[in-house]
């Protein structure tokens, strides 16, 4: 959970919060109090709860990287079946697909992402995970759901179960997806060629959420048009003549290119980009050298690209190639020394929230939780490829919410002292579980309720 839109196409990003009266109103639900379908949506949730809460602290304890989510998978492959979805497993990986039909009706899509991160968990929480494995390249990683992937799978098998239980409030194919390597930004590619939509009835919606490190437990964020940004990694290796430190004019240094190119990439926002398109060019690691008085032959940079718009994507990654080649047949290098530019295939496209389908999502949210708590706020440049769910050739609608996830009290304190919270990824980022997940499973609930009505 990798700003400005295109003028055409503006953003709109729009929280709702959930306040103290929706949070009591589970717990009148809970004390055998409901009033209409949220109020039974919510007092399902408050039965539920002791169930969620140990899955939640289990996925927690239990983290998987990416490509190594197979008992991940499993346990939420168990859950969709005790929920009474029919259940495929190894879909793209380690992915699963749970379908519940019920009649005519649309095809409403609901992911999930299963993988976790390499990084140690520093919360001290009583669950927190000790788990270590060998990652793609053999190197011992601690693993830790720093990007709130736990949460998205709890909620998720809590919306399932309640569904299935009120087949009478909707009609069509609830299909659930567990989707691995969100993290390495290929897992929905992969499965997507292992025919989702093909094997499986092919959606009429998409929709799935994600926490936030910024909003309060209780709250609820969306866009309109443009969410997430394309992300491209980008590795440049100049490559020079090396010699001497003394006698550089022997030499055709790499490390001068390297440092004029980070310069001239900037402009490729400043310069190259039109002013209202986003653009993030960011250039993330320079190695290069061995010695004081050793002029290398080669200098490596690995680059993040960030956008929203293809042409802009487009337009940025081949201004690296061309900056790069440019500078090195100024500095003299030899044609067979020109600069390598590799662009890697764990590329996220920009996640585009489809406008119509956001505002209904928007309305059955203020319906259930209240109009007069609906704000502004801005898009991120982080990447997300649930956005592939709706890039294929069908186009199927799609629309990604945030659920907010930290203590409210935190949150006032890091405004008032100007300090950040934990981000996503940090080895600190822990959601306030209980409202978190509370409130997760009776926004999504109500969504597919209004998508499936």
């Amino acid at each position: 959970m990798n700003l400005h839109f295109r003028s055409a196409l503006p953003g709109r990003l729009v929280v709702i919060t959930s306040t103290l009266a929706a949070l009591s109103a589970v717990r009148l639900a809970a004390a055998g109090e409901p009033q209409g379908a949220s109020a039974a949506v919510e007092a399902g949730i408050a039965e539920d709860y002791p169930r969620l809460d140990a899955l939640y602290q289990h996925l927690h304890a239990h983290p998987e990287i990416s490509f190594q989510e197979e008992k991940t998978g499993q346990r939420i492959a168990v859950e969709l079946r005790d929920a009474g979805f029919e259940v495929t497993d190894k879909v793209g990986g380690h992915g699963v697909v749970g379908v519940l039909r019920n009649g005519d009706g649309p095809v409403v899509l609901v992911r999930t992402d299963l993988d976790a991160l390499p990084i140690l968990e520093e919360t001290g929480l009583p669950f927190a995970s000790k788990a270590r494995t060998k990652d793609d390249k053999g190197k011992e990683v601690d693993v830790m759901h720093a990007c709130g992937h736990d949460v998205h799978m709890t909620v998720f098998s809590g919306v399932a179960r309640l569904l299935a239980r009120r087949k009478s409030d909707w009609h069509g194919t609830l299909l659930f997806i567990g989707q691995p390597a969100e993290e390495r930004g290929s897992g929905a590619r992969k499965m997507l060629a292992d025919g989702l939509y093909t094997r499986f009835p092919k959606p009429t919606v998409g929709v799935a959420l994600h926490v936030s490190a910024t909003l309060p437990a209780g709250t609820v964020g969306f866009t309109e048009g443009y969410a997430l940004a394309n992300v491209d990694s980008v590795d440049v290796t100049f490559r020079g003549v090396g010699g001497h430190g003394a006698f550089p004019h022997t030499t055709k240094d790499p490390i001068v290119l390297a440092a004029q190119a980070i310069l001239a990439f900037q402009t490729i926002v400043s310069r190259e980009t039109e002013p209202g398109n986003a653009a993030v060019v960011t250039v993330g690691s320079i190695h290069g050298g061995t010695k004081h008085n050793v002029i290398p032959d080669d200098v490596n940079l690995q680059i993040t690209v960030r956008s929203y718009t293809d042409e802009v994507r487009k337009n940025a990654v081949e201004s690296i190639r061309r900056i790069s080649r440019g500078l090195a047949i100024a500095a003299g290098v030899p044609e067979d020394r020109q600069p390598l530019v590799t662009v890697s295939d764990e590329f996220t496209p920009a996640l585009y929230n489809d406008p119509s389908l956001t505002g209904r999502v928007r309305s059955v949210l203020e319906s259930t939780l209240g109009k007069e708590q609906v704000r502004q706020v801005k898009p991120v440049m982080g990447g997300e490829d649930f956005s592939e769910f709706g890039r294929t050739p069908d186009k199927v609608p799609v629309c990604m919410f945030w659920l907010g996830a930290v203590d409210p009290a935190r949150v006032r304190e890091s405004e008032m002292e100007k300090k950040p919270l934990p981000s996503l990824h940090s080895s600190r980022f822990h959601p306030l579980r209980e409202p978190t997940i509370r409130t997760g499973v009776l926004a999504m609930t109500s969504v597919i309720l209004e998508l499936a009505k």
